[in-house]
């Protein structure tokens, strides 16, 4: 009776395309279990930075002291605190200017949307990647099962006698290709759909910390008038 063949035989001795495909499948899952570490670091800091700055920017501090204060910062800023400078910074150059209060404003949003922007780039950072393996690896792993079932089966017109346990082999590397797509693919669409989540409720915190510095500019900048 012959032994069962392990994995790492059926993989040795699957054909040269189905060997490219598992590597291929290898790099996406590996690769996308690096990018989901890193996105789920990187927005757990960037929920932790909001926080902190909506604590301190609503604690009754002069909207001024914390632009001097974030503009002596050594540390890169971030979140917020990037759309926060960019407003008042524009807020403060177009009063030095005296210009009037809706230049004034449309400055502020011109400059908060694209600190938006560039902070939404950074959130969807590696998001592109882990839906492309969401979506593809399946297919690619399936394309080497089908592969490999029709290696299998051309092996047959070179037999006698064809039986089960002369095919079985060539079928289960095939299917091996199956399950690496699968498992490439699985993770990847969990994290895509966590963190495309959670960067979209962190979205909406933005775009509420942007609205509401626009209302105490507005404010500002008619009480000057």
């Amino acid at each position: 009776m012959t032994e069962p063949l392990s994995i790492l035989q059926l993989v040795l001795n699957a054909s040269v395309l189905v060997q490219i495909v598992l590597l291929l499948l290898l790099f996406a899952s590996l690769t996308s279990w690096v990018m989901i570490f890193q996105r789920m670091f990187a927005l757990r800091r960037v929920q932790r930075s909001i926080d902190a700055f909506e604590e301190y920017f609503w604690s009754g501090i002069d909207l001024r002291q914390l632009y001097d204060e974030l503009e002596r910062s050594d540390q890169d800023l971030g979140g917020m605190e990037t759309m926060f400078v960019a407003g008042f910074k524009e807020y403060s150059r177009l009063s030095e200017q005296d210009a009037d209060a809706e230049a004034v404003m449309q400055g502020v949003q011109r400059a908060t949307r694209v600190a938006l922007a560039r902070e939404e780039e950074k959130l969807e950072t590696h998001l592109p990647f882990l839906a492309t393996v969401g979506s593809t690896s399946p297919y690619v792993g399936l394309f080497g099962t089908v592969w490999g079932i029709m290696n299998s089966f051309r092996s047959l017109a070179n037999m006698t006698q064809a039986t089960l346990a002369s095919v079985a082999p060539g079928i289960s590397e095939a299917l091996v290709a199956t399950a690496m797509g699968l498992f490439a693919a699985i993770p990847a669409v969990i994290g895509y759909n966590r963190f495309s989540a959670r960067a979209e409720l962190l979205m909406t915190r933005y775009e509420t910390f942007t609205e509401e510095l626009t209302s105490i500019l507005y404010r500002a900048v008619h009480t000057k008038r």
